[in-house]
C-alpha cells in the first residue's frame, strides 16, 4: 500500500512539474564576488533534458568552469578506461560461477533469460559475463532492464557528459571533484563475499529493484528534490537497502569532501557544479552543508 501511495504521488508530481520543482541552485555570499551554480543530475538522463531545467542556459553562460563528479574526458582516457574495466573483472583464475553455488547460478541464469533473453549456459555469454564481478553483473542487469523500458535511451548522450561537452564548446575549464581511482574504490572496493550477497539480493528481488528505480527516475524528472529524497528514503527501506556504512561511503562522506573543496574552487572563478541529484538532498546533502558553511542557496526559477 505504501508503494502504491508513493507511486501515485510521484506520478502526480511528474504531471504538475512539482510545487517548487527545481534542480538548479545559485550559490552566493560568504565572500564570493560572483555566484556559482549547482545542478542535480541523473546519470541515466538524456543530454537534452538540460533544456528542461529552468535557468540552466543563463547560469551556464555566466560560469567560467564546470566541475562534475569526474572530468569525463579524463575518465575516458585509455589509462582510466582500463582501470574501470579491470575493476569490473574478477581476478585471474576466478569466475562468477566459481563464486556462486549451483543453486545461486541457476537463479542468476533465470534472471538473465528474463532480462536479456539468454544466460551463461551460452558459451559466448559465459565468456563475457562469467568474468564480471558480482557488482558489475548486478549493475549491468539493472541497466538492461532500464533500457528495455526506455527505447530511446542513448548511452552516448547522457546528461553529465552532455554538460561537459557544452562546456568544452564554450571554452570553459573542465574538472572533476573526484578521480577515477577514488570512484573505483568507492563503487567496486567491497569484498567479493559482500558483492555476492548484494547480487543475490538483487536477483531475488529484481522486480522490486526495477520498480524502485522507476520511482527514482520519475521523481528526478519531476525536478523536485524533496520528492526525490522521499523516494530514495523509501528505497532505503527496501529488501536490498544499503547499510549506513555504505551510504556514508557512497553519498555522505563524498558530500562532505566536495563541500570542503568547493570554496576554493568558487573563489577561483564562477563555477557550474553538476553532481548526482541525490547528493543535494537532505540534512547531509550538499545544499544544506553549503548553507551551514555560510553560503546563500537559492533555487533558480
Amino acid at each position: 500500500m505504501k508503494k502504491l501511495v508513493l507511486m501515485g504521488l510521484v506520478a502526480l508530481m511528474s504531471l504538475m512539474g512539482g510545487v517548487n520543482a527545481q534542480l538548479l541552485y545559485k550559490i552566493s555570499g560568504n565572500g564570493l564576488e560572483k555566484p556559482s551554480y549547482i545542478v542535480g543530475t541523473y546519470h541515466l538522463a538524456p543530454g537534452n533534458f538540460a533544456d528542461s531545467i529552468p535557468g540552466l542556459k543563463d547560469a551556464f553562460a555566466s560560469c567560467k568552469q564546470i566541475y562534475g563528479e569526474l572530468d569525463m574526458q579524463d575518465a575516458l582516457s585509455n589509462e582510466n578506461r582500463d582501470k574501470l574495466e579491470k575493476a569490473q573483472i574478477l581476478p585471474e583464475g576466478t569466475t562468477l560461477s566459481s563464486l556462486l553455488t549451483k543453486e545461486q547460478m541457476d537463479r542468476v541464469n533465470a534472471l538473465m533469460r528474463e532480462t536479456i533473453g539468454a544466460d551463461m549456459t551460452n558459451p559466448m555469454l559465459a565468456a563475457q559475463f562469467d568474468k564480471m564481478t558480482p557488482m558489475a553483473l548486478s549493475t549491468t542487469l539493472t541497466v538492461f532492464a532500464f533500457i528495455k523500458k526506455s527505447p530511446n535511451f542513448n548511452p552516448m548522450n547522457l546528461l553529465d557528459s552532455h554538460l561537459q561537452l557544452l562546456a568544452q564548446k564554450q571554452g570553459m575549464v573542465i574538472k572533476g571533484l573526484e578521480t577515477v581511482d577514488f570512484q573505483v574504490e568507492v563503487l567496486y572496493g567491497s569484498s567479493l563475499e559482500k558483492q555476492v550477497e548484494e547480487l543475490m539480493c538483487v536477483v531475488d528481488n529484481f522486480d522490486d529493484v526495477v520498480e524502485m528505480a522507476e520511482f527514482v527516475t520519475a521523481a528526478y524528472f519531476s525536478q523536485d528534490l524533496d520528492q526525490l529524497l522521499d523516494v530514495t528514503n523509501e528505497e532505503g527501506e527496501g529488501p536490498c537497502a544499503s547499510s549506513p556504512e555504505s551510504n556514508d561511503n557512497l553519498i555522505y562522506n563524498r558530500n562532505a569532501n566536495w563541500v570542503k573543496a568547493m570554496p576554493d574552487i568558487m573563489r577561483q572563478a564562477p563555477t557550474f557544479f553538476a553532481v548526482g541529484a541525490a547528493h543535494l538532498c537532505g540534512d547531509r546533502g550538499v545544499l544544506r552543508l553549503l548553507e551551514q558553511a555560510g553560503y546563500k542557496i537559492e533555487g533558480v526559477k
